[in-house]
């Protein structure tokens, strides 16, 4: 098993952990002055935040996290909105060469998230869009 490392700058360390302490649904498993980790138990992720002194907007073009049923998707976004979180859905987009139900929330410093749930790949032959962006109306 192999986990993905994200570490990601961040400004605002305190306003920073609130939000990802509400999207893991779970704290840090280490914090310093400056740093903090994050080793979530339902995702194969090892995502550090390391403060800034500046961050201009989303440096990438977004993070995500696959979710393996449509359920999940409905159980993740209601949970995000109870804790205040403003989401953006799309139903039945065709991204990344795929047919997927999703929704985007923005950290504290910008960056985007999309919480994803793919029901089928399609082919690029008809116009679809092929890379996710949340700011590409759909």
């Amino acid at each position: 098993m192999m986990n993905v490392h994200v570490g990601l700058h961040v400004t605002d360390l305190k306003q920073s952990v609130q939000f990802y302490n509400k999207v893991f649904g779970e704290a840090p498993v280490k914090i310093k002055e400056d740093y903090a980790k994050y080793l979530p138990k339902n995702l194969r992720l090892n995502f550090t935040l390391n403060t800034a002194s500046e961050v201009s907007g989303n440096q990438v073009g977004h993070f995500g996290i696959q979710v393996e049923k449509q359920q999940d998707i409905d159980h993740h976004k209601k949970r995000l909105e109870k804790l205040g979180f403003f989401t953006r859905e799309e139903k039945d987009t065709n991204c990344c060469y795929a047919l997927q139900d999703k929704f985007w929330i923005t950290d504290p410093d910008g960056n985007e998230w999309e919480f994803f749930y793919t029901k089928r790949d399609v082919g690029s032959d008809n116009n679809e869009q092929v890379c996710c962006s949340p700011e590409v109306e759909k």
